[in-house]
């Protein structure tokens, strides 16, 4: 145990494992090293019942009379001094060890039961409370990965908590030891301390495996969700094999590294019998042939030696499999201090209700330092019950405006005005709940087209006010003859991310879902990009429908869609270049709208 004990970079790891722990689980795991003990304590005493049961055998002098007769008098005051009293003391005391371990295992079991939920339903809390340039930071495999890491470390967690109690053990088993036999004990310690310092490279060797295997399943895992996310692409032009090999390559590295962790302990744990029969051994011949001692006194100390030393090696093999997979833990506490940092804004007032109108001044906004920026400059007025558009080429900084009407970024410089009240002050929870946003990628959940719409708002056949607004939504967004024509209507599920539905069936349920919230603002990114012509039509008739009743803010590179707004800005390289009716725009000599036109790229 010395020559783990001795190391300055195992007090470091286990203090920095023992705050991380401390911070999860909190005071609870307390109990569970205290019932430990307690059990440590009761079985090493009833290793110790052994000396009064031996003297009152007549088995002669131990060396140790004045424990072994104060241990008798002790047991006769309490008409225990027979042979069958103190074994049925022994059998006693062993049951309620018996209690106590089981009482200490089942709190264990729930300390990571609950600890597993603890950190899942934080580190999902963390995620849906995330800033969007953190989420733009990270990809979706990074993500998967840590949310996985999880289970590691509940194991490290196990680990952990054996190494301490194996800890608590030996130091109990040879406290007794040395208490029956102390010269006994003091080679124990130093044998035990020998044997540890073989080990030590074998701690390093895992540590270094475990974060490298850590890093390795973060960047499969990435793989593998863009290789599923892209099946269908990757599947019908046959490009598949690029991202098959990266991974299998990163399976096989991984495969690599788990053999490696796996010899190593198996080779640990293989020594780990020899080595304490070896010791006892080596201890009882030179404690008789050496020492030249009687071999009595040292049969209880062989006893807890042999406890102690078991427990010795386990400390090695808990210490190694917590080292094993201890980049798991560094993961997700390095997730849940990044997450801590890059919490999005909560509180503030409630958002006004969008009377009159938003107002944009002197607006710039960048990525990063390192970056120009996407935005400068920016003025631009949104009267409310009124149709806007926005459009310029890509990158010219259409998307990142509307990231910052929405709230998931903030200006660097500039304001953002809603009915007068600046959006810094705003809750931005209170100011999107008004917010309706149809994306060019469709979000569509793994659920009923009715749930799709809805969001679990209910059962359609037990509330018939919700269903009479799900149809009026589906009606409003052109979507309500097809759902009539399945089998199953708006029970029917749309697969993950609505496979089973076309492309223009998947935006036009993305539509519905947003006119069923019922927003003050619209946005609408490309939102007819997926439709036909018919199908276009018909929503363009219910967003002139719409006109006057909310607002509506319009990113499309079609004519027909451009031409429904009361307004158009034109973006370029980030600056609002002109702005004005289609009309006005569309005769204004060399503008950027009519060259767009003549183009045909709007």
């Amino acid at each position: 145990m010395a020559g783990l004990l001795i190391a300055p970079q195992f007090f470091a790891e286990f203090r920095g494992y023992w705050h991380i722990f401390q911070r999860f689980v909190g005071p609870r795991m307390y109990w569970v090293f205290a019932l430990m003990l307690l059990g440590a304590v009761l079985e090493a005493f009833g290793i110790v019942m052994l000396l009064p049961l031996l003297h009152s055998l007549g088995e002669g002098s131990f060396g140790t009379d004045r424990l072994t007769h104060g241990l008798s008098e002790v047991l006769g005051s309490l008409g225990a001094s027979s042979p069958v009293a103190i074994l049925l003391l022994i059998l006693g005391l062993y049951l309620v060890k018996g209690v106590v371990a089981y009482v200490a295992a089942a709190l264990s079991g729930r300390l990571r039961a609950y600890l597993q939920r603890d950190l899942q339903a934080r580190l999902y809390d963390r995620y849906s409370r995330m800033d969007y340039l953190y989420y733009t930071r990270r990809d979706t495999g990074h993500f998967f990965n840590v949310m996985n890491q999880v289970n590691a470390f509940i194991h490290v967690f196990y680990s952990f908590s054996q190494f301490l109690i194996g800890l608590l053990r030996t130091v109990t088993y040879l406290l007794m030891g040395f208490v029956v036999a102390w010269a006994f004990g003091l080679m124990a310690v130093l044998v035990g301390g020998a044997m540890l310092l073989l080990f030590r490279r074998f701690n390093a060797l895992a540590r270094e495996l475990s974060n490298r295997s850590a890093e390795e399943m973060g960047f499969f895992s990435k793989v593998f969700i863009e290789s599923i996310q892209s099946f269908k692409y990757l599947a019908a032009t046959g490009q598949s094999r690029p991202l098959r090999r990266a991974a299998m390559g990163s399976v096989e590295r991984l495969t690599q590294l788990q053999d490696r962790q796996n010899r190593a302990s198996a080779f640990t744990g293989a020594l780990r019998e020899p080595l304490a029969v070896g010791a006892i051994v080596l201890l009882v011949i030179v404690q008789i042939g050496v020492l030249e001692q009687p071999l009595a006194p040292i049969l209880v100390s062989i006893l807890l030696f042999y406890r102690g030393v078991n427990a010795v090696l386990g400390l090695q093999g808990h210490w190694q499999s917590t080292l094993t997979l201890v980049g798991a833990v560094d993961v997700v506490e390095r997730e849940f201090d990044q997450l801590e940092a890059h919490q999005e804004r909560h509180g503030g007032k409630p958002a006004p209700p969008l009377q009159r109108a938003i107002e944009v001044k002197g607006l710039s906004f960048r990525y990063s330092a390192a970056q120009a920026p996407a935005l400068e400059g920016i003025d631009l007025e949104i009267p409310a019950c009124s149709t806007v558009a926005i459009v310029g080429a890509s990158g010219a900084g259409k998307s990142t405006l509307i990231d910052l009407l929405t709230l998931l970024l903030q200006p660097e410089t500039g304001q953002i005005l809603i009915d007068g009240m600046p959006a810094s002050q705003i809750d931005p929870a209170s100011w999107r709940e008004q917010i309706g946003y149809v994306l060019q990628d469709t979000v569509i959940f793994d659920a009923s087209i009715a749930d799709n719409i809805s969001l679990w708002a209910g059962d359609l056949s037990q509330d018939p006010a919700l269903r009479q607004r799900v149809e009026l939504a589906a009606r409003a967004a052109h979507l309500d003859a097809f759902i009539e024509g399945l089998p199953d209507g708006y029970h029917t599920l749309v697969g993950d991310r609505g496979i089973r539905l076309s492309g223009g069936q998947r935006q036009r349920l993305f539509i519905a879902r947003e006119l069923y919230k019922q927003p003050r603002l619209l946005i609408l990114d490309e939102a007819t990009s997926s439709l036909d012509a018919e199908a276009e039509r018909v929503i363009q008739e219910s967003l002139e429908a719409l006109k006057g009743q909310l607002t509506v803010i319009i990113i499309a590179h079609r004519l027909a869609t451009v031409r429904l707004a009361d307004r158009i800005y034109v973006l370029a390289q980030g600056r609002v270049v002109e702005s004005g009716s289609f009309n006005e725009l569309n005769t204004r000599p060399n503008g950027q709208l009519r060259r767009m036109v003549e183009l045909q790229t709007l």
